[in-house]
């Protein structure tokens, strides 16, 4: 969820599973001495520890193919969130990209013509499977580049103690919390916050997903990276006063924690809540096993707006993309293995996130086990949500622009205006190609 929006930092350092090593001279790119093709893969982890880092899957997946696909070797290197679209990009500018990637963006990549259609790809059954709204936010143009790996959406959630303890719900209440607008909530953080909770709404606008909070706060307040014809409205107006409501109400008054927002990453946000230390704070899917794990009751429920009304939720999906590296059929057989319905269910089943297939929705309609059906909560907003602009070839430098300066906003004598007008500028000048 990555972003991208679904992304978990675990580790700094890359996770290297080799199940056959390429040694010696007169390697040619991906070709061993015997003409065996080794195709080398780099994707994100979604751990929120070693001891579940997505090295473990990804290990056991290149096992697998590999046994029934002789001739194939499959070399994965797995980075934490922070880093992996830095390394691939670096990768590509060394013109040592890698065969397969699961990242955040793929449109600068396909607008450079460095990338494999799906249709060049994938089996008609496999990419036929795809959500059609998540096929659809993976096309440049008419032509599906970017294939989702998993989805998102957003919730806000809640530490039911703190909150009763606060006052906020009353001890003899059944149904919940339920917020709707930003009084709402910049109520309940005063209370959490009289009551002595460190935290009382934890906003991470830091370098790992500062993209995503800032999209869920944009949509709530009316607006979001773009209008109905995509066009980028970064510095609307309503953006302008969602980040004045963040900077003068909730940062202004101390409720949002010790740690200043831009320094704050979310996974970072995740472990505090985690700890009972955090009142609320925005949260995808990974945070119910997170949470839960440690012990923590909470609720959740839809981002509260600006002013009481519904207003889109954020969806994210990660992305896999296959670069140009004259692999084209082994590629596609190891993706069309990537998307059989095991797999799938296995990755999304591990870290709490939702499917990106028919299948894999229809299975998670109907499971009812485990975390099945707080997980439906978030399943029922994926087919209308609003996803990052990501078929715009200009996202990937915009997210970047976002994460190193978005924090500015809602610093003291932070000026939203002058920040977003920036961003705005530069976006619209990608996006035009100057």
């Amino acid at each position: 969820m990555k972003g991208r929006y679904l992304s978990l930092a675990a580790t700094g350092a890359a996770l290297c599973l080799t199940a056959v090593t390429l040694t010696g001279c007169g390697t040619v790119q991906g070709l061993t001495g015997n003409n065996e093709v080794t195709l080398r893969v780099v994707a994100a982890d979604y751990g929120d520890n070693p001891q579940n880092s997505s090295t473990t899957y990804w290990k056991d997946l290149a096992s697998s193919f590999e046994k029934t696909h002789p001739g194939v070797n499959v070399e994965v290197s797995v980075y934490s969130w922070t880093e992996v679209d830095a390394k691939v990009a670096e990768m590509v500018k060394a013109h040592k990209a890698p065969d397969i990637a699961q990242i955040g963006a793929y449109a600068d990549y396909a607008g450079a013509g460095k990338l494999y259609s799906a249709e060049e790809l994938l089996s008609v059954q496999t990419e036929a499977d795809f959500l059609a709204p998540l096929a659809d936010a993976g096309k440049v143009g008419q032509t599906q580049y970017g294939m989702p790996f998993v989805a998102s959406t957003r919730l806000l959630f809640y530490n039911e103690k703190l909150l009763t303890d606060a006052g906020v719900i009353p001890k003899d209440t059944k149904g919940g919390w339920q917020p709707k607008s930003w009084a709402d909530l910049e109520a309940a953080a005063k209370k959490l916050k009289a009551a002595g909770v460190q935290t009382p709404f934890a906003l991470p606008l830091g370098r790992e997903e500062a993209q995503a909070e800032t999209m869920m706060w944009m949509l709530a307040g009316g607006s979001g990276y773009t209008d109905n014809e995509d066009s980028y409205e970064i510095d609307s107006p309503e953006n302008v006063k969602t980040f004045e409501f963040l900077r003068d109400k909730m940062v202004g008054q101390g409720l949002t924690g010790p740690v200043e927002p831009g320094k704050l990453d979310r996974q970072a946000a995740f472990d505090g809540f985690a700890r009972g230390e955090v009142g609320m704070l925005n949260g995808h899917p990974t945070l119910l096993k997170q949470a839960g794990g440690k012990g923590i009751k909470f609720g959740m429920v839809p981002m509260p707006t600006a002013d009481g009304t519904d207003h889109p939720t954020m969806g994210v999906a990660d992305w896999v993309m296959a670069f140009k590296n004259g692999h084209k059929t082994e590629t596609g057989k190891f993706l069309d293995y990537l998307y059989e319905a095991k797999n799938v269910t296995a990755f999304t089943g591990k870290y709490d996130l939702l499917p990106v297939t028919t299948s894999g929705y229809r299975a998670m309609e109907a499971a009812t086990g485990g975390s099945a059906p707080q997980l439906k909560t978030f399943l029922t907003a994926l087919p209308t949500a609003r996803l990052y602009p990501v078929g715009k070839k200009s996202w990937a430098g915009v997210s970047e622009d976002v994460k190193q300066n978005i924090g500015k906003v809602v610093q003291p004598g932070g000026r939203p205006e002058k920040v977003l007008g920036d961003i705005a500028l530069a976006a619209r000048k990608a996006d035009a190609g100057r």
